[in-house]
């Protein structure tokens, strides 16, 4: 089979697309055939050493995609021919990935390959921050970071969905219209006074910030209301300064920390987030903005794209 590898850490030069040996499948895997693989930061990451890798390169990035059965192994549930996806297993990169059984998403045939591959990682993510990290209600008022990206986007139409006022945080005005698009009731620019843009619409502070950023994570608590929230689930812009616990004292305010690993625990919570975000897009609730697509043989070019911060959408892959 053919597998975007890299052998060294570096930059995008580092990649290659070659031949190597078809996966080995353990009694509880089945083999799948990809239609198509969803590409991340993390990936990103991965390839620049940031992460500890297991094995021996040539290493092979990715988590999340979507494909067919074409050997089920010993594994009675399945058959060759069935649509699965998955969020959470390695070496997705390649024209085939052996799966663990425990891992497996059944894919409604509503939902495309691409679909599935565009919104696993990041919707499931959006979806445990709206439903678990802060319960959302209807009435409250939710910042948003980042809101033109992938998770933005989706916890902005979650939100919205749950009876939530939305405001976005964005880098660019061409990022704010897209943030408007997904349903975003006001959106601010980072290099704008936003906190004082934002205390103009709701002057005693949000309920709960969304916190990618990290570098902002102090701003976050400055305009969260008394008793209100902040959630911190990454750090696209850098590692946040120290909190002080007598400044959440003083506000009631609570800090909260978001991973999605800490939810995808089983095969029962696995489908159970999946069958959701699939019946909230089937419903029309949620809506996708249609994402960039590059051949897996032209890997390189996809992660130059996804660092140069200019997509708004997802990228993926296609074998």
């Amino acid at each position: 089979m053919k597998a975007l590898t890299f052998s060294t850490f570096g930059n995008s030069d580092v990649l290659e697309y070659i031949e190597i040996p078809n996966p080995e499948l353990k009694p509880d895997e089945i083999l799948v055939e990809m239609k198509a693989i969803g590409l991340n930061f993390a990936d990103v990451y991965r390839r620049k050493g940031n992460y500890h890798l297991k094995g021996n390169p040539p290493f092979i990035a990715g988590y999340e995609g979507a494909g067919i059965v074409i050997d089920a192994n010993t594994n009675s549930e399945f058959k060759i021919g069935d649509r699965i996806a998955f969020a959470d297993v390695p070496f997705a990169n390649a024209e085939l990935v052996a799966v663990n059984v425990n891992h497996v998403l059944p894919l409604p045939d509503a939902i495309s390959f691409e679909t599935a591959a565009s919104i696993l990682l990041q919707g499931l993510t959006a979806h445990y921050l709206a439903t678990d990290s802060h319960k959302t209600t209807a009435g409250e008022t939710v910042l948003i970071h980042a809101a033109a990206g992938g998770v933005g986007q989706f916890l902005t139409q979650i939100s919205k969905s749950l009876g939530a006022k939305v405001i976005g945080l964005t880098s660019s005005a061409e990022k704010a219209k897209a943030a408007i698009e997904q349903g975003a009731d006001h959106v601010l620019l980072y290099n704008d006074d936003w906190k004082s843009e934002l205390f103009k619409i709701i002057p005693k502070g949000v309920d709960v910030v969304y916190d990618s950023i990290g570098s902002t994570l102090a701003e976050s608590f400055e305009v969260t209301k008394e008793c209100g929230q902040v959630v911190f689930f990454g750090m696209a812009g850098g590692d946040p300064a120290l909190v002080d616990p007598r400044m959440l004292m003083d506000g009631s305010k609570t800090l909260t920390g978001g991973d999605l690993w800490s939810y995808l625990n089983s095969k029962e919570e696995r489908i159970k987030r999946a069958s959701q975000l699939f019946n909230w897009i089937i419903e029309g609730k949620l809506k996708l903005s249609p994402p960039t697509s590059f051949k897996l043989s032209e890997g390189k070019l996809a992660h130059d794209y996804l660092e140069s911060r200019k997509s708004t959408g997802k990228i993926i892959l296609i074998p």
